[in-house]
């Protein structure tokens, strides 16, 4: 079975009709929730403003010579960064001076007033702080008094929580291709219900990190499953625009974290309201089907089928049999066994030269966009203003971005565009840097656009990576029957081309190759023997398929991928047709390439 025609199943039910629509919607409504967790922790973890708690009953309270009988009425004369003291005065007469790490009884009798020269004794925080509440109620920060000597508990959090990303994008992964797809998107989604109400009701810090910690895992999982999920059942047609705008729905969960913020101020309530988000697919994910191309790779052809039969019902297609779309003999053993995956491990990335460039480049760009993605998203709390609205923007502003991509890499490359996103992210970070303090409502705009470019650009690089590093799979069949000397071993894909009229390449007779084995039209050597003539005829990929330059046959026709001469900025097949005389050999309208 040629991997290829898995393609022509979507020509036969629909490339996205009502069931690929009603599937897509249901999983990617999950991303919100997968949002939502990623950026839950901007206001879980605020620390607000604190002092330390005094040792008893408080009767009178001094601040910058302004009086108050309460403790909590002087939050909005307190600014952080300042040794700014709180003169108390106990109900035993004590009079302490408090800062928001130390506290200070003075040991000579006085009044409550801020001129003090005395001797003071120095008693460490040990009643606890007591907290602004203006703003929130409770935070994870005043949960478990994560400030002073405490407050690196605070900021490993997220780096905690990135962890678990990283290992639960390895680990389910690796587990979709063994276990299917579907399985482990039931699990993830389940464990991301079930961790998020777990770290509602962690009894201590330490709990709140597993949980928090198994959360990034289930969402990670998710995240990276469900990409290849709807990739698996959405033809080539709509293919790019639905996975691209996939990550509008985490931009979404952005914006539901700065409303459920703005309206719930206790932490324990706001995870809660936050995990909820998933209950509607945990309910119906069930109804979701294994996608028929892993059925096929593990020789489970009778499933895929039905899956196959089901696709076509809800789009009121014709179904198609597999059996005769691929060429299938279920009675042969070889077409009952399943399809062999070929072993893969990192050293594959480096290859060979280009390969290796390219897999330092690729890894640069991921580094440059998750760390310019949540920059931006984290620091959005910090820009002055209202940092729920911040918040909310910055979330807004990746939906346009991702539209703005999938019209521009089809009209200028994905190369070229990537490359704008991510220097035009760079200068404004640059610009962020430069504007006053107090100029916070161009601070906001600056970041909403350093966002709008970065958000692109990290929403290509998914589908940049996926066809720069395509997935190789080969029929048991296939490998066992012999393959003409020169054809390279390997999945065979059906590259849909489109006819160029080049004024400077196409269909013109070039000289033969030097004794070096090349010629004037740009091309690389020619493999082995060729004939004394032969003509080139550029034709265009109508899908994009990134691949290094390198010769191939097929069909009599000796083909070179690459890029053409008059323009390099696209990929480019050319057809060399290898012939006597001056007449070409008749082009394909596809060309089954290695």
């Amino acid at each position: 079975m040629r991997s290829q025609s898995l393609e022509l199943i979507f020509d036969r039910v629909g490339h996205f009709g009502r069931f690929q629509i009603v599937l897509y919607l249901i999983c990617a409504f999950q991303n919100i929730s997968c949002g939502i967790h990623y950026l839950a922790s901007v206001f879980m973890t605020v620390s607000p403003y604190h002092t330390c708690r005094p040792p008893g009953n408080v009767s009178r309270v001094l601040f910058h010579n302004i009086s108050s009988w309460r403790l909590e009425d002087i939050w909005i004369l307190f600014f952080t960064g300042h040794e700014d003291r709180i003169v108390v005065q106990l109900q035993n007469g004590e009079v302490w001076e408090l800062t928001s790490c130390h506290r200070f009884r003075r040991d000579e009798k006085s009044g409550l007033n801020s001129d003090y020269n005395g001797p003071k004794s120095s008693f460490p925080c040990v009643d606890g702080y007591v907290y602004d509440k203006s703003k929130w109620d409770s935070t994870v920060v005043t949960q478990w008094d994560l400030v002073c000597n405490r407050e690196w508990f605070a900021k490993v959090i997220q780096p905690v929580f990135m962890l678990g990303v990283l290992l639960g994008a390895m680990i389910f992964g690796y587990l979709s291709d063994r276990i299917g797809r579907r399985l482990v998107l039931w699990s993830t989604s389940a464990g991301i219900f079930f961790f998020g109400i777990a770290a509602a009701f962690s009894f201590d810090y330490y709990s709140f990190m597993v949980a928090r910690f198994l959360l990034a895992m289930s969402g990670s999982g998710y995240l990276v499953v469900v990409f290849v999920y709807v990739t698996e059942f959405i033809g080539m047609k709509a293919r790019t625009w639905a996975c691209i705008q996939m990550h509008s729905f985490f931009a979404i969960g952005t914006m539901v974290v700065a409303l459920t913020g703005y309206f719930v101020r206790t932490w324990w309530i706001y995870q809660i309201v936050l995990s909820t988000v998933t209950i509607p697919f945990v309910l119906c994910c069930w109804i979701l089907p294994e996608t028929p191309f892993w059925l096929l790779s593990e020789g489970r052809y009778e499933e895929a089928q039905k899956v196959v039969d089901t696709i076509a019902k809800w789009n009121r297609a014709s179904s198609c049999k597999l059996s005769e779309l691929l060429s299938l003999d279920l009675n042969d053993p070889v077409g009952n066994e399943p399809l062999e995956v070929k072993k893969h491990n990192l050293l594959d990335l480096f290859c060979d030269w280009n390969v290796g460039t390219r897999t330092l480049t690729v890894w640069l760009i991921w580094f440059t966009g998750c760390l310019g993605f949540y920059f931006f998203s984290l620091n959005s709390v910090n820009l002055g203003g209202n940092e729920y609205l911040n918040l909310f923007l910055m979330g807004a502003v990746e939906i346009p971005a991702y539209i703005f991509m999938c019209l521009g890499m089809d009209r200028i490359g994905r190369r070229s565009i990537l490359a704008f996103a991510l220097i035009s992210g760079a200068l404004f970070c640059g610009v962020v840097m430069v504007i006053p303090k107090d100029h916070f409502i161009w601070t906001v705009v600056v970041t909403m656009a350093g966002k709008f470019a970065i958000g692109a650009s990290f929403g290509l690089i998914y589908l940049y990576t996926a066809e720069l590093y395509p997935t190789r799979v080969a029929g048991r069949g296939e490998r066992q029957h012999g393959e003409p000397h020169g054809e390279h071993r390997g999945p065979v894909l059906r590259v849909p081309l489109q006819r160029l009229d080049l004024p400077a390449t196409g269909a013109h007779e070039v000289p033969a190759p030097d004794a070096a084995g090349r010629q004037h039209s740009q091309l690389p050597s020619l493999p082995g023997p060729v004939r004394s003539q032969f003509r080139v005829q550029w034709w265009r990929f109508t899908e994009t398929l990134l691949t290094a330059p390198r010769w191939g046959r097929r069909a009599g026709l000796l083909f070179y991928v690459g890029r053409s001469p008059s323009a390099p900025g696209e990929p480019f097949i050319a057809v060399v047709a290898a012939v006597e005389g001056p007449s070409p050999a008749p082009l394909p309208q596809s060309l089954e390439a290695a």
